[in-house]
């Protein structure tokens, strides 16, 4: 590791190996701390705070194996990027809610802050190795210098974190650096591009089939059910896009920007679909 001051990453790696889930080390925080309410993702209510009914004593889930089909299709497409086993093993050396039962709210607080802290690493991962720009891609190790040392330093100084200020500087540079990587695709895109495919747009079951989206800014977009088979998305802006239902059937993501495997685990694909080797197949792909 480096020195605070330093502008290289605070963490040697660009791997994403410690931005990865652990649940083997967590004590279920995410099934836990967080609440959601009955809809087509979960099959029943539950407050935040308060453990999920399938969650045995020793932090596993005893439907793991049939989420989807017993209704909890939500837990399958959620991602903590490894803030779990960080705030449990790191932050609180190793020792439960359970075991423990006055660090209940701290160490879900923790997870909530960790959580969006990861997040923000992930992309920040991305960020620098996808940019030409030496300044951004300092920049980038500055910024992940100041969550890794939050996220690996005290409690008090994780909860008392300007979040909303931070999560700005992040945006701020992933926007950058979008537009870097997307002026370099735009020019092998389709050259009928829809003028809706912008940022936030609406592109519910539509169908993009077989398209050259290469460029496309659809952050933040709304691609439920959307048919984007054999299409390709190099350098597309993904980031936030809501990918449930949508049909990846022989698209090419490989060189998608700002992809995460919750999305991909919300989406329809198979083994045809071409993804970043950062990224897995999700396994309702490989069952059809």
């Amino acid at each position: 590791m480096t020195s605070p001051n330093s502008l290289e990453p605070f963490s040697p790696t660009l791997d994403r190996s410690a931005l990865r889930p652990d649940c083997g080390n967590c004590f279920a925080l995410c099934c836990t701390a967080f609440g959601f309410t009955r809809s087509a993702d979960f099959s029943v209510d539950k407050p935040a705070g308060s453990p999920c009914h399938n969650l045995a004593s020793d932090f596993s889930c005893t439907i793991h194996d049939s989420l989807r089909p017993r209704g909890f299709r939500g837990c399958t497409v959620f991602d903590c990027f490894g803030a779990g086993q960080n705030v449990s093993q790191g932050l609180f050396a190793g020792k439960s809610w359970i075991e423990d039962p006055d660090s209940r709210s701290d160490m879900f607080a923790a997870f909530a802050a960790a959580r969006q802290l990861h997040e923000m690493l992930w992309y920040l991962v991305e960020a620098q190795t996808r940019t030409f720009d030496p300044d951004a891609s300092r920049r980038g190790a500055k910024l992940r210098n100041t969550i890794e040392q939050a996220v690996g330093g005290e409690l008090s100084d994780l909860l008392a974190l300007g979040l909303q200020d931070l999560h700005s500087q992040v945006r701020s540079l992933l926007i950058e650096v979008s537009e870097e990587v997307r002026a370099s695709y735009l020019a092998v895109g389709d050259d009928h591009l829809d003028a809706a495919l912008e940022p936030g747009a609406d592109l519910m079951g539509q169908n993009f089939r077989s398209r050259r989206l290469c460029g496309a800014n659809l952050r933040g977009a709304y691609l439920i059910a959307t048919d984007l088979r054999s299409s390709d998305l190099s350098g597309v802006d993904l980031l936030g896009a809501d990918f449930r239902d949508a049909r990846l059937d022989e698209a090419d993501l490989s060189k998608a920007l700002y992809l995460t495997q919750p999305q991909l685990n919300a989406a329809k694909g198979n083994h045809a679909t071409s993804l970043p080797a950062f990224l897995e197949m999700p396994s309702h792909w490989q069952n059809g």
